[in-house]
């Protein structure tokens, strides 16, 4: 209780309507309180989820800007330094945020999109005379983009396809200098994504990197390294990409329990004026929360919200238990975060649409919350669009099916279908029966959240 009301305290004065610089300077003065550390997803996660819940509470009348910059500092910038990055590093993290610096995470480009994290292609070639690192952009598609708090972050974690010896190594992370007394580091290119729907007090940058000089110390050094010219991999079995993978598991409790805040205070605040907005019936006037379908929607929209956010609950303690012990979470669990996700998110944004068609001309009004649900688009496509995360369910039910033909009745059905269609048609058959794709998810999420939550109306 303390925590909270210390949190609650230092929060209440955040804006929304800020500039890039203004508003990030928010964030700085919140690291600088230590009220919660750069080290909490692994040491108290338990802290760090419930400081997004909080913060989330405050999205209806803010926006989504301040919350992503947060949960990017948190969760995506120290969360992989905390992943893939040795003592020496991670041992950082104190003093940055002893300074108020900012870090951002750049892993998404511009011609992977959705597909980032897959698809690599910004390049970090060892330079054995120097004994450094070149990092480049060799496309325009290599381009880093959308990458929040590019335009202000002191640090960055670069997410680059590692060459050593004219050897291509994957995906690591390099922990660097992004800008130095204000200025960017020499061969860095930033740019402005342009105007948004909301969120505007944050900074969403395009990256390039022309030959940009990264020390050797830079790259996180957990699980690699390069000795003596040679790439070297520190534990057998595991890759730094998987493991930077680990701060999406987090990142989508977080997003989820978000969005569903969002959405409990945007029918909270909602109920609350229709409550007291009377209204002319023959027999008197009334509130107009005595509106048959209005009343009943509030008590289901409740008992929704209320069953999603224990769900993700359930999933955030058995995912604190991996963060504490640094270890990977094992692939039910994966599986559920991902059917967390999906049903938090599109929960939020089903119960508010309805809202916002049975409370007639107060959803256009300015301040009542109604104009941030593009809260819940950011939400959407943050961590692992929905859309993506049922195509992966779908191709893993397909595969466990190919094997054995056997569990839910649905689920083999639908399977048989696809199983068919691509046998008459080739693999092109996935995409055009794309509706069969999706349902077949759909059953999935709903056999996965039942197993975990079967009390729930999810």
């Amino acid at each position: 209780m303390a925590f909270t009301d210390e949190w609650r305290h230092a929060i209440q004065d955040i804006r929304g309507d800020l500039s890039f610089e203004d508003n990030a300077n928010q964030l700085r003065k919140l690291l600088k309180t230590g009220l919660l550390t750069l080290t909490d997803l692994r040491d108290d996660p338990e802290k760090f989820f419930l400081a997004h819940r909080l913060l989330a509470e405050n999205a209806p009348k803010l926006g989504p800007g301040f919350s992503i910059r947060f949960t990017v500092q948190y969760n995506l910038f120290a969360g992989t330094v905390l992943a893939i990055g040795d003592d020496e590093q991670v041992a950082q993290l104190a003093s940055m945020q002893a300074g108020g610096l900012l870090g951002c995470f750049a892993l998404t480009e511009k011609l992977a999109g959705v597909s980032s994290g897959m698809v690599v292609q910004t390049t970090a070639t060892y330079d054995a005379a120097g004994d450094c690192f070149a990092l480049n952009s060799p496309t325009a598609g290599a381009e880093k983009n959308w990458i929040s708090q590019g335009a202000t972050a002191d640090k960055a974690v670069v997410i680059a396809d590692l060459r050593v010896g004219g050897k291509s190594y994957g995906a690591h992370g390099f922990l660097m200098d992004f800008r130095k007394g204000g200025k960017l580091v020499d061969g860095i290119e930033v740019g402005d994504m342009g105007r948004k729907t909301v969120g505007n007090d944050l900074d969403n940058a395009w990256i390039r990197f022309k030959n940009v000089t990264v020390a050797k110390s830079a790259l996180l050094r957990k699980y690699c390294d390069v000795v003596d010219g040679q790439y070297v991999a520190k534990k057998k079995g595991i890759r730094p990409i998987e493991m930077i993978g680990q701060r999406l598991f987090s990142g989508r409790i977080a997003v989820a329990q978000a969005a569903v805040t969002f959405a409990q205070q945007l029918v909270k605040m909602t109920e609350q004026y229709s409550d007291n907005k009377a209204c002319w019936t023959p027999g008197g006037d009334a509130p107009l929360s005595n509106v048959p379908q209005l009343r009943g929607l509030y008590k289901v929209a409740h008992q929704r919200l209320s069953d999603v956010m224990s769900f993700l609950q359930t999933l955030e303690l058995k995912l604190g238990e991996c963060l504490r012990s640094s270890a990977i979470p094992p692939t039910e669990l994966v599986e559920a975060i991902a059917v967390g996700k999906v049903k938090g998110v599109e929960t939020a944004i089903d119960v508010c649409f309805q809202l916002k068609q049975e409370v007639g001309s107060y959803a256009l009004m300015g301040d009542t919350g109604f104009e941030q649900m593009d809260f819940l688009q950011c939400c959407k496509f943050a961590e692992g669009d929905s859309r993506i995360l049922m195509q992966k369910m779908a191709r893993d039910r397909m595969r466990a099916f190919n094997k054995s033909r056997t569990g839910d009745p649905k689920e083999v059905e639908l399977c048989a279908k696809l199983a068919a269609a691509m046998s008459a048609r080739g693999e092109g058959a996935w995409d055009e029966e794309w509706q069969t794709v999706y349902e077949l998810a759909g059953v999935v999420c709903d056999r996965v959240a039942g197993k975990w939550a079967p009390s729930a109306r999810l």
